[in-house]
């Protein structure tokens, strides 16, 4: 060969081996060897015809080449090649199918080598799969199709070994036709599953025949119907799987029971035999008792077992339960009778907890060594989902018998139209139990053993891989890792949701009442007007869109929550009003069906207060804040002030602006009152919170209307004529305001350096007047109340005073009652460095040099003397008067305040606008005793509560105690009373609080201090 040629010899070396180099052989020579005996290949590795291109490409797509290769020799060698391989060449379809066999299962490949022929079912396939189930019966002369009454009209003419061997090759038989078609994509994973369950069923069948052919007599006397459970009963059954079933019997004339149910466990056990020497184990451990009850019962035995003694367990298998052998008339008597009641069982104490825990006990049992393979039991493998299918159906089957299907699929679509389970989750869950199981699948052909682990060998996971289309292991491991994942969650989701277990607490009968006996329960439970109650929950479930189907849902439910409330009837119409605000909006009942925590909190939360349910008709997205417990935290007076600055900025006019802060205001409001109704804050993180959210609200429109004066102005904000401030008094200076509360305010400003006094006067008016005015606008949204009457002359003083103007004042003119008054004085708004500069200047006068005088101590006392005898309300109970009643809120500030006054140049702990620090400080001095002070503190905080329960029972503000007993308990339980708390009890209560801390205050207060 000259040196010319050489480069063209290699080239042709390469071009001859590319066939068979480009199929994906761990070792392409042993390949060669295998082939080319067949007439597939030359020694030298080159196809030996055009004819063999489509076999040698089917073996390139097999999920093991090299099997395939060696399984295909070995056939054709003991089948014929010729004959074999010609059919191959001649017939691509076939070609396929049967490599796909041959390197996906080496059992069924080994199988055809011992069994000749058999390979041309692949080629002359059956079209009715039917016609290899009759194979089954008549390859031992039984008729499957005759009618089943007891051992007679089905006795088989094989029996014995022979029996066996015939039945084991018509079971394969059909196998392997399954098996081709699930391997070559022309089954979807349902077909299968359906397929190998009829298969089991007429293998089954089968057996009684035989058995009853071998047993003679002793299988006479009785009807017995075979009950397949499980994956068999559920048309859902694996390529190898143990078969579970429960047998029932019944004695046939003259028959006693003990003989026909002794004939029955021989006839049953001669069928397991069967059954287990042809193709797998029948199991009867789910019947009642287990594997130490009888193995045949009557329909009787059956019914007194499953009512008085099953478990949830046994329950929720029955959900699979289906006739496949046997007398068909016990078998429909059976399901009639016994199956049913697995749509009884949610109703039994604890059921979603028992099957919660059953689930756990199952995974807690998987050992550690093979929980990372284990597709089935493992965390996120089949049984989450199936378990999580199963709870939904038990709970909610009960009223809606559209979701009564055994077969997880079916189940999970109906169950996702029906609006149970999300669309979104549905799709993956289906998604994931379809790759779940055609993966379980894969790995069982291979050696035709029950298995649901991944292997763990390279070649293997690699075989595997390719059978399912991926090119690498790489591709398939993360592709169920991130099933596994999703499983999971939604696992999680749905079978930890709360509502469930609430939906469960709520009768069966009582999901499909009549109007009549719906409103009788409803008022069982504490409804007023159950006919109005069932008129809103006919508005919210009539017709036949998703959203009423979800209603349906999580009604049932939240009806009991609501009944559990202070006020249940104005939670519901306050529900319905949300919900037709929110009804179409997407995430809102995916969000209460999913989220048990926001039912349960949003139905406390609307039954107990008018005032959250009022804010919430005009922000009814502020439920979704109820998903998470942190949620409800009040928010830092930074970020809320950040949220409305931004918020102003983008704003086009500067009513849009103040509309958008006062948006986020309500916003907030629901986030503290909800957290305030559900005891997560008590009532100084309230008073607190909403006093920060005023500071946050007055400082955004305060910047909103100097804006807007300075561009009436031309003027920029550095150009601005003086710096104002805003001063908090009264309970919001001492931040404790509460829901009902206005703000009480002092409005300062300060000319700045060059600018006209006259004009800086005239600006910073416009200013508040402007910010007033938009605050107190009537709206969609609450508005800010501003209450300047503290001011210096009250009502006739100007409304915006100057620093200077404000020192002049209290030098010359300052009252007792105005000293007391800025005891609780705080910078709110504005300009830091003016407020700060205001509150040095009224130290001096809140907290004087040496104290009182005795003329000043003297008219404190007359005008809180007076205040007790004149300002009380006509027909006011004083015991009952949160503000001015005895030992209310009048009696504990005053006294508190007195001893500022006295004492707060000379102690610092007193220097504070907060009635409880001061009263702690009062402690610290040694000016008041820890008991004195514990019983001043207790009714402060117990008349402070029930000031801001009012006003969130009722949405309106009251100084009073409610008179109705009704009323009086609504307000008892929002203050953290527990829900048997009655009228009575809770106004000993207040009386024994209020009146030790009465008469503490007219000893401090009006005796020596």
């Amino acid at each position: 060969m000259s040196e010319r040629e050489l480069p063209r010899a290699v080239d042709t070396s390469r071009q001859r081996r590319k066939p068979v180099a480009r199929i994906d052989f761990v070792d392409a020579d042993r390949a060669i060897r295998f082939l080319t005996p067949i007439g597939l290949t030359t020694a030298e590795g080159e196809l030996a015809d055009a004819a063999a291109e489509s076999v040698v490409r089917a073996l390139g797509n097999a999920a093991d080449p090299d099997q395939a290769a060696l399984l295909l020799a070995r056939l054709a060698e003991v089948a014929g090649h010729e004959d074999l391989i010609d059919r191959m060449k001649d017939d691509a379809g076939f070609a396929e199918r049967l490599i796909a066999v041959l390197g996906c299962s080496r059992a069924l490949g080994e199988w055809l080598c011992a069994n000749v022929n058999q390979w041309r079912l692949l080629d002359e396939r059956p079209e009715d799969f039917t016609d290899l189930l009759d194979e089954i019966a008549s390859e031992v002369g039984a008729d499957l199709a005759s009618p089943y009454t007891g051992a007679s009209g089905q006795i088989a003419s094989t029996t014995g070994s022979e029996a066996i061997r015939l039945l084991r090759i018509a079971y394969r038989r059909a196998l392997l036709d399954i098996a081709g078609r699930d391997l070559s994509g022309e089954l979807p994973l349902e077909s299968v599953a359906d397929r190998l369950s009829d298969l089991a069923g007429a293998l089954v069948q089968t057996a009684l025949a035989v058995s009853a052919a071998e047993l003679g007599e002793r299988a006479h006397g009785v009807r017995l119907s075979v009950i397949g459970m499980g994956k068999c009963g559920a048309h859902e059954l694996n390529y190898i799987s143990d078969v579970d079933v429960i047998f029932v019997g019944e004695p046939i004339g003259a028959t006693s029971e003990d003989d026909a149910m002794r004939n029955g466990a021989s006839w049953a056990s001669a069928l397991m035999r069967i059954c287990k020497d042809v193709a797998w184990e029948v199991d009867p451990a789910l019947r009642p008792e287990g594997k130490a009850g009888a193995l045949v019962r009557t329909l009787e035995g059956h019914r007194s077992y499953y009512s008085r003694w099953a478990r949830t367990w046994e329950f929720q298998a029955l959900l699979k339960a289906r006739p496949i052998a046997g007398d068909a008339e016990l078998g429909a008597d059976y399901m009639s009778d016994i199956a049913s009641l697995c749509w009884q069982a949610a109703d039994r104490e604890g059921f979603v907890e028992d099957v919660q825990s059953m689930r756990r006990r199952v995974e807690d049992n998987i050992p550690d060594k093979v929980a990372a393979r284990e597709l089935k039991l493992g965390p996120g493998g089949l049984r989450d989902i199936e378990f999580s299918v199963q709870l939904l159906q038990m709970v909610h089957g009960r009223a809606d018998e559209s979701i009564h299907y055994a077969a997880t699929l079916e189940a999970l679509g109906a169950l996702t139209a029906a609006g149970y389970v999300g669309r979104e989750d549905g799709r993956t869950l289906a998604d994931s139990y379809r790759f779940l199981r055609t993966l379980e699948h894969r790995v069982m052909l291979t050696g035709l053993r029950r298995t649901h682990l991944l292997p763990d060998d390279e070649d293997e996971l690699r075989a595997l891989a390719r059978s399912l289309g991926y090119s690498g292991v790489a591709g398939l491991l993360a592709d169920r890792e991130a099933h596994a994942r999703e499983v999971r969650r939604l696992h999680e989701k749905v079978f930890y949701r709360p509502l469930l277990t609430a939906v469960a607490a709520v009768p069966g009968d009582a999901l499909t009442l009549t109007t009549e006996s719906a409103a009788q329960r409803l008022r069982a439970l504490g409804f007023e007007r159950p006919e109005g109650v069932l008129k809103h929950v006919e508005a919210l479930t009539a017709g036949t869109s998703r959203t009423a189907a979800l209603q349906r849902i999580v009604l049932p439910a939240i009806l009991s929550m609501f009944a559990d409330a202070p006020d249940p009837d104005g939670g519901v119409l306050a529900y319905r009003r949300v919900s037709e605000q929110l009804g179409r909006t997407p995430w809102y009942l995916r969000l209460l069906r999913d989220e048990g925590a926001v039912s349960d909190r949003l139905a406390r939360v609307l039954g107990s207060s008018k005032y959250v349910a009022d804010l919430l008709g005009r922000a009814p997205e502020a439920i979704q804040m109820f998903a998470e417990s942190s949620q409800l935290e009040p928010r830092m007076v930074t970020a809320i002030e950040m949220k409305m600055f931004a918020a102003a900025g983008r704003a086009q006019s500067q009513q849009d602006a103040v509309s958008a802060i006062r948006s986020i205001r309500r916003h907030e409001l629901v986030r503290i009152a909800s957290a305030d109704i559900l005891h997560q804050v008590d009532v100084i993180d309230s008073g607190v919170a909403l006093s920060a959210l005023n500071d946050a609200t007055i400082r955004s429109a305060l910047s909103v209307a100097a804006k807007e004066i300075g561009s009436t102005r031309d003027i920029g904000m550095g150009d601005f004529p003086c710096d104002l401030a805003v001063i908090g008094m009264g309970r919001y200076g001492g931040a404790e305001l509460g829901y009902g509360s206005d703000a009480d305010v002092m409005y300062v400003y300060e000319p700045r350096p060059d600018a006209d006094p006259d004009d800086a006067r005239k600006v910073a008016l416009q200013t508040i007047e402007l910010m007033i005015k938009l605050l107190a606008k009537p709206g969609a949204d609450p508005a800010v109340g501003l209450d300047a009457d503290l001011r210096p002359e009250g009502r006739n003083g100007v409304l915006v005073r100057s620093l200077d103007g404000y020192a002049s004042y209290y030098e010359r003119w300052s009252q007792p009652w105005e000293a007391q008054a800025l005891l609780r004085a705080r910078p709110a708004a504005g300009d830091v460095v003016l407020g700060a500069r205001f509150d040095q200047l009224i130290d001096k006068v809140r907290y004087p040099e040496g104290g009182l005088s005795d003329e000043q101590l003297y008219e404190i006392r007359r005008i809180k003397a007076r205040v007790d005898a004149e300002r009380l309300p006509r027909g006011a109970d004083p015991n009952r008067h949160l503000k001015l009643g005895r030992g209310g809120l009048s009696d504990v500030e005053w006294t508190v305040q007195l001893f500022q006054l006295q004492h707060g140049n000379e102690h610092p702990a007193l220097r504070t606008p907060s009635t409880l620090n001061a009263l702690r400080g009062a402690v610290d001095a040694d000016l008041i005793g820890s008991d004195d002070a514990h019983a001043l503190a207790e009714s402060w905080r117990l008349v402070s509560k029930c000031r801001d329960a009012i006003m969130l029972a009722k949405a309106k503000a009251s100084d009073e105690l409610p008179r109705l007993p009704k009323d009086l308990v609504a307000v008892a339980r929002l203050i953290g009373y527990p829900d048997d708390v009655t009228s009575e009890q809770f106004l000993d209560d207040y009386s024994r609080t209020t009146r030790r801390a009465r008469n503490v205050a007219e000893r401090l207060f009006y005796g020596e201090a």
